[in-house]
């Protein structure tokens, strides 16, 4: 028998098997992450690129992981039905871990604290706490997150006006459309720090942990994201994150 002959189909079939086996291979390597880049200082786009907090944690957790990391941009309260139905692996996006939310996804193990802030323009006496948020007060939020569900249960006097990005929201507050905003305190704060007509009030609303959101499925990837985590913890990498974005290693 000619041996050539022999090894020749052998050869075609393993060559085929591989060509199969290699696209699932290459998505093994690859975690997709939806995010809504419009959150500073958590998310956002500067000179064209995504960058902040969540966004290095991410490509830091990636590259521990051996993952590479492809990015997803999609609006917040597209977020979870995203993730659901398999558009990306991961929603990373200062997402808070709610009862609601763990309903239908999961978590990964908190990393970082964060809370609902209330921004007031810096000139109006009228509002210095919480309690101030009385009937007649005009609120701004963006749709999908918890500050909508918040006011509308605690604050019910007050008219909550909904928009689909969180610089809209900025905008309304700052033009002096509503009396004002809610929001992370990360990102209240930061808005602060680059626009003098606002302030944050000292009394948050709530007190929050942020998690990334995983189907309930993947419970190898939470596994194998919750150990890269505590690694960068372990090893000083977390800290200098937090160092650079909020100016404290303190979570």
């Amino acid at each position: 028998m000619n041996a050539s002959k022999l090894l020749s189909p052998i050869a075609a079939v393993f060559a085929l098997l591989t060509m199969i086996c290699m696209p699932a291979q290459a998505a093994d390597e690859v975690m997709r992450v939806g995010t809504d880049a419009t959150f500073p200082p958590m998310e956002f786009i500067k000179d064209g690129q995504r960058t902040g907090f969540d966004v290095e944690l991410i490509e830091a957790l990636g590259k521990q992981m051996g993952k590479k990391v492809e990015w997803v941009d999609i609006g917040f309260k597209g977020l979870i039905p995203g993730l659901i139905s398999n558009r990306f692996d991961v929603a990373a996006s200062a997402i808070y871990m709610t009862d609601e939310r763990r309903q239908v996804v999961n978590f990964t193990d908190s990393y970082y604290r964060g809370g609902l802030a209330v921004l007031v323009l810096k000139d109006d006496t009228t509002i210095n706490k919480p309690a101030d948020l009385v009937a007649g007060k005009k609120v701004t939020a963006q749709v999908g997150t918890k500050s909508i569900e918040f006011l509308k249960n605690h604050y019910p006097a007050v008219q909550v006006v909904e928009v689909e990005k969180n610089q809209a929201m900025f905008d309304l507050l700052t033009i002096g459309r509503v009396n004002a905003a809610v929001t992370g305190r990360p990102a209240a704060v930061e808005y602060a720090k680059s626009e003098p007509r606002v302030r944050v009030l000292d009394e948050g609303l709530t007190t929050e942990l942020y998690g990334f959101a995983i189907r309930k499925k993947d419970t190898e990837l939470a596994q194998q994201m919750n150990q890269a985590l505590q690694t960068l913890r372990n090893n000083g990498e977390y800290a200098a994150l937090t160092l650079k974005w909020f100016g404290t290693t303190k979570e």
